[in-house]
Formats: structure tokens, sequence, C-alpha cells
């Protein structure tokens, strides 16, 4: 059997290896026995009590986070100037129209979402090459066309 480091008997010493902790004792143990400078990943296993084998008792999802991933996200709304004062009203970072549209032109591209509104979506549609490679082009499948009525941030969010 290998030795151990000084590091690993300090953090073997800090909890039992026989006993189950409930998620709050678990965390804090984590919490404490992590030397690590950075933030480091925690693996859970949970025992669910299903059969795999069987179609009936799959379990398969996605868990969205309570307070999401830590990024924050920039959303740019393209709209003309009335829609664009609601836009930013609704927590939209940045709205505006013709100046975008030359900066995208440029090769700028320093948003995550990009929203915009029908009526601007043929001059929208000839920043598709730029747009495209990058999964920024607005597609009204994925709901990123602005209609108004307080949408810009929750719209841009979920993406």
């Amino acid at each position: 059997m290998p030795t151990l480091s000084k590091k690993r008997k300090a953090a073997m010493a800090k909890f039992d290896s026989t006993k189950s902790y409930n998620l709050a004792e678990a965390t804090s143990i984590v919490k404490q026995v992590s030397t690590t400078k950075f933030d480091a990943t925690v693996d859970i296993a949970v025992r669910l009590g299903v059969d795999p084998k069987k179609s009936t008792e799959m379990v398969r999802g996605t868990v969205s986070l309570p307070h999401g991933t830590g990024r924050t996200v920039k959303v740019l709304v393209l709209a003309d100037p009335a829609k664009c004062e609601e836009a930013m009203a609704a927590g939209a970072d940045m709205a505006g129209l013709d100046e975008y549209v030359e900066k995208i032109k440029g090769g700028w591209t320093n948003v995550d979402v990009i929203i915009c509104t029908p009526a601007v979506m043929a001059k929208v549609g000839a920043l598709g090459r730029v747009l495209g490679p990058r999964g920024l082009m607005p597609k009204p499948k994925d709901r990123y066309r602005y209609h108004g009525r307080g949408q810009g941030r929750e719209r841009g969010e979920g993406r």
C-alpha cells in the first residue's frame, strides 16, 4: 500500500469513512478537507433504487442550479430606439441597432445572446456570416426575437 502524504492524513482524520453524512454535513467536510487553491469539482453518487434495465425506471434529466453557474450573460437587443429603451428597462446589457450592426460587421462579438425585433431582422440577416458560426444569430424557433413587454433579460438567460 502506498504511503499517505501529510495533507491526505490530515484530511482522512477529519471524517469517519464508515459513517453516512447528510448533505449539509458532507458539504462542510468537503470544504474543510479541500487543499486546492481553486474551486474543485465534487462528484456525488446517489443510490436511487431503480432498475436501469427497465425503460419505465430510467432516470434522465437536467438540473438548474439555484444560483446559476456564476457566469453573467451579456444580452444585446437589436431594435429601434423606442424598443431599445424598453429593453434596457427590462434588463438588457446593451441595446441599439445601427451602431451595433456596424460593430458586428467589423468582427465584434463580445456578447453571449443577441435578441432582435422582427422589424429589424432584415438588417440582422446580413450579419449571418459573422454571427452564425458563433451561434449568436437570433432564431425565432429559439425564441430570440424581442416583441417587447419586458422580456429582454429572461429570454436571454435561458440559453
